[in-house]
């Protein structure tokens, strides 16, 4: 992680309903230009992590009582999440989130709404999505509601695409997708990464695949961060491939003994 970090989260606490402490003093770096990614099982405080940034927690009864997020070198606690969206912060949620009852091309232009551009200039964007999602083009004029998940989430990253991101927070993008799918939507997050240069934090489950197509990546556990470091440093961990991939030294692990190791992890 060399470049210059685009967000930092300094040691946040989040509290829900003024009562209930989800994250416990978490901080982590994404540099700009890098996919960093957010690891831990369900309820770890992944999407936590993610609203905290975007500044969606309200909305969940949330709120950041400790710490600081800066973007950019900005404090942005005093921001809306639409003066972040015009900053190039934009959050793709868990679920995908399209709007059932628009066609693929209603719903990515609603993506666009901020930014105020011209006839052309909204052709031009929409050339762009269908650059990197052709399956979408073909499926324009569909209903989201009735095209499939993984179209879906195309449809919702294609979105948040409109909006002329600089960092994209992708929320759980393998959820409930096929891997073939699953292989595309990440191949084309490499993509821009790559090629437009837009950042990402990924919160994922998918271990494996996370940390094939990030940079970096943090561990939660119970709303901490446990361990962190470059992708290729955490794939290789022993302590990683064995309790996140179900991989030991002697080879696979059955369930069982994964349950018992969680009882004995270093970290814990």
């Amino acid at each position: 992680m060399s470049s210059s970090p685009m967000l930092v989260v300094n040691g946040i606490e989040v509290i829900y309903n003024h009562v209930i402490l989800v994250l416990k003093g978490v901080s982590l770096q994404v540099p700009e230009g890098s996919i960093v990614a957010l690891l831990g099982g369900n309820g770890a405080g992944k999407t936590t992590t993610l609203r905290a940034v975007s500044n969606l927690l309200k909305g969940e009864r949330g709120e950041v009582t400790k710490g600081a997020i800066h973007y950019k070198g900005e404090a942005i606690a005093h921001l809306t999440p639409a003066d972040l969206v015009k900053r190039g912060v934009i959050q793709v949620m868990e679920g995908r989130h399209c709007f059932g009852h628009l066609t693929v091309e209603e719903n990515l232009l609603t993506g666009a709404y901020t930014r105020k551009l011209g006839r052309s200039e909204t052709a031009e964007a929409l050339e762009r999505v269908y650059h990197y999602f052709p399956r979408l083009k073909t499926r324009r004029g569909s209903q989201a509601g009735y095209t499939s998940g993984g179209e879906q989430q195309m449809t919702a990253v294609g979105r948040a695409l409109m909006a002329n991101p600089r960092m994209i927070l992708l929320d759980e993008p393998s959820m409930g997708l096929a891997p073939q799918i699953v292989a595309e939507i990440f191949e084309i997050v490499r993509d821009l990464n790559q090629k437009e240069g837009v950042s990402f934090l990924l919160a994922e489950q998918n271990t494996n695949v996370a940390l094939k197509n990030a940079d970096y990546g943090y561990i939660l556990e119970n709303g901490r961060i446990v361990m962190d470091g470059p992708a290729s440093d955490l794939a290789n961990n022993e302590d990683v491939r064995e309790f996140y991939l179900g991989v030991a030294q002697e080879g696979r692990k059955s369930f069982r003994d994964i349950k018992s190791y969680r009882r004995r992890k270093r970290w814990l």
